[in-house]
């Protein structure tokens, strides 16, 4: 299945629409990075991504297994770490549910957690061919 997104940037400095099958979103920078802070930015928009992708896979996995876990929570955020090369980005996954899970589910979902496409792509298994048409 091809699945796409197209993201016109206006005139408006950093404001850019996004419409994606027949669901559009906006797309900003805050104001002291020079944006009208209309709209979340492609940051925020990746890690809703990966925490949207991370928490839909292990409900499909729960329910496959018949576990029962509530409402799962998926906080994606992104750290900096100065190091002796530079600054170092990375990417953290807290998530957490609403009802009690065993150590031996604990495990798996983690595990499960980690095969979530969007993830996946961020870490490196999928290629960008960029073209100017």
């Amino acid at each position: 299945m091809k699945q796409e997104s197209k993201v016109t940037l206006s005139e408006k400095k950093y404001f850019a629409e996004a419409k994606m099958r027949n669901h559009f979103a906006v797309i900003d920078e805050p104001i002291k990075a020079g944006g009208g802070d209309t709209g979340p930015t492609p940051v925020e928009y990746l890690l809703t991504a990966i925490g949207g992708c991370v928490s839909i896979t292990l409900r499909m996995y729960a329910e496959r297994k018949g576990w029962d876990l509530g409402k799962i929570d998926v906080v994606v955020s992104q750290k900096e770490e100065l190091t002796k090369e530079g600054i170092k980005k990375s990417l953290m996954e807290e998530i957490s549910f609403e009802k009690e899970v065993t150590q031996e589910q604990r495990a798996r979902l983690l595990e499960i957690a980690g095969k979530c496409p969007v993830a996946k792509m961020v870490k490196g298994s999928t290629n960008i061919d960029t073209q100017i048409k």
